[in-house]
């Protein structure tokens, strides 16, 4: 599988973004996903992270009442609906790709658990 992430920009503090990830192949079903981000400096950190069915879902802490994950199998895309921006949300968001066949878990959020991931893109908040 092969994934392609969008939606990043500039926001302001306060605003909202909405990314998606779409995935190449039709058995997007049967695979985790999730949504990690990398500030200049830092380590890729776990954001948010989605089962295969869709049922069930993880936030992290800096990030819980104010971001959504969800997905629609149909289009083979996953999402990451941002609000309330904040200035330390700025980083390179990724989406990757987990295969159900070799996985018993609700979700993933680690990057080692991650077998493909998309090239990123870019989210800057302006305080």
């Amino acid at each position: 599988v092969q994934l392609q992430a969008s939606g990043g920009g500039l926001a302001q503090a306060g605003g909202s973004l909405r990314l998606s990830c779409v995935a190449s192949e039709r058995t997007f079903s049967l695979y985790y996903m999730g949504w990690f981000r990398q500030a200049p400096g830092s380590e890729r950190e776990s954001v948010a992270a989605i089962s295969w069915s869709g049922i069930y879902t993880y936030l992290a802490d800096s990030v819980k009442g104010r971001f959504t994950i969800s997905r629609d199998n149909a289009k083979n895309t996953v999402y990451l609906e941002m609000n309330s921006l904040k200035p330390e949300d700025t980083a390179v968001y990724y989406c990757a790709a987990r295969s159900k066949a070799s996985s018993g878990g609700y979700y993933y959020t680690r990057t080692a658990e991650y077998d493909v991931w998309g090239q990123g893109t870019q989210v800057t908040v302006s305080s």
